[in-house]
């Protein structure tokens, strides 16, 4: 198993245009990838889109990416889940424009992690299009939530990729987590 200093030397690496380096890092962290790729999928029925197909689709956007800065380990899992949440939003956006479904509800729950379930449609749109007005507002907020919802990163690693406390952490994700819901009621 590859510590985090092997993963590291293995994105600076890459950083620095070995494309064989960032296959590396992707091969020994597959498993988490893919872990990260259910957690968005949880629930999720009849699709095209599975998890293999996520961290596939997730993979072309990082290696496409000229400016994907990847630390440590942390970092990558941060940018992964950047990744993951634009194919899942574009995958939901391409399902919605070839069958617009009235039967959709409108989100008025925000669950602590994704885990609890969210679907891929008009739910994931609607949590996007919060996102982006609370990053225009706050964009530690919106990272806190990318990272705790989408990638399941804890507490004490968001707090330390974002130079915070978990207490900071804990606070901003109450703040972002009411804000949200607040935008995702309707009417």
């Amino acid at each position: 198993m590859a510590t985090d200093a092997d993963i590291t030397t293995l994105l600076t690496a890459a950083r620095g245009g070995d494309r064989g380096a960032l296959d590396n890092v992707l091969a020994t962290l597959y498993r988490e990838l893919h872990t990260m790729a259910r957690r968005q999928l949880n629930g999720q029925r009849g699709g095209t889109l599975d998890t293999t197909a996520l961290v596939h689709e997730s993979y072309f956007k990082l290696i496409r990416s000229q400016n994907a800065e990847f630390a440590d380990r942390a970092h990558f899992f941060a940018y992964a889940a950047t990744a993951m949440r634009s194919v899942v939003v574009d995958y939901a956006r391409q399902r919605l424009s070839q069958k617009r479904g009235g039967d959709q509800q409108r989100v008025t729950d925000l669950p602590d992690d994704i885990t609890s379930g969210m679907s891929i449609g008009e739910d994931m749109l609607q949590l996007d299009s919060a996102l982006q007005r609370l990053s225009e507002m706050d964009a530690r907020l919106a990272k806190v939530v990318e990272l705790r919802y989408f990638a399941g990163l804890s507490e004490a690693h968001i707090g330390e990729l974002l130079e915070c406390s978990e207490r900071t952490v804990r606070r901003d994700w109450q703040k972002a987590r009411l804000f949200l819901l607040a935008e995702l009621q309707p009417g």
